[in-house]
This record gives structure tokens, sequence and C-alpha cells, in this order.
């Protein structure tokens, strides 16, 4: 093949083409750790409506790549939670813990 039949034919090999255009504004804000952020050295276990923000609807513990906390808040996150279930200050199971 010469160099014209590559060039019509292929184009830039290279170059990486979409059927839509990217949508920039999905990209989200870095996650930062709250914790790390307000100086917070201890995760109190008797606090409930500020666990609340560690569970989702279900009841279950979020990952720190969803709620951006650090891994050593999170453990500290996680036993609390477990505390505050077992002095029934949160459920363990939950249908639609979060109702408004």
């Amino acid at each position: 093949m010469s160099k014209i039949e590559e060039q019509s034919s292929g184009g830039n090999q290279g170059e990486i083409r979409y059927l839509t255009p990217l949508n920039i504004a999905t990209v989200s804000k870095k996650k930062y750790c709250r914790f790390k952020r307000s100086g917070i050295k201890y995760v109190d276990y008797k606090d409930p409506d500020f666990l609340m923000s560690f569970i989702n609807d279900q009841g279950k513990i979020l990952p720190r790549r969803i709620t951006g906390t650090s891994l050593k808040y999170q453990r500290k996150v996680s036993l609390a939670v477990k505390r505050a279930r077992h002095l029934a200050l949160l459920p363990y199971i939950g249908d639609l813990v979060k109702e408004e």
C-alpha cells in the first residue's frame, strides 16, 4: 500500500472517535475525607444521626469509594456503626431506613 491509500482508507489510527460527544460534566469533584478535613479524631458510636450518613437505605455500611473516607477513619466508622447496632441505636437490617 502506498501512503496515499493508507491515509484514505484508515485515516488517523491513533485517533479515538466516539458516536456521541463526551459529557465533561459527569466527572465529579475529588472526594475527600471529612474526618481529616474537619479534624475529627474520634467517631462517636452514640451519635446515630451522624452515623446514618455512612449507611444506605438498606442499612449497609457504605464503602470508602463512595464516601471518600480514608482507610483509618473507615475502620473507625465501621466499628462505631457495629457498636451502635449492638446497642440498638441503629438497625441491623432496615427497609427504607432513611425515610423522610
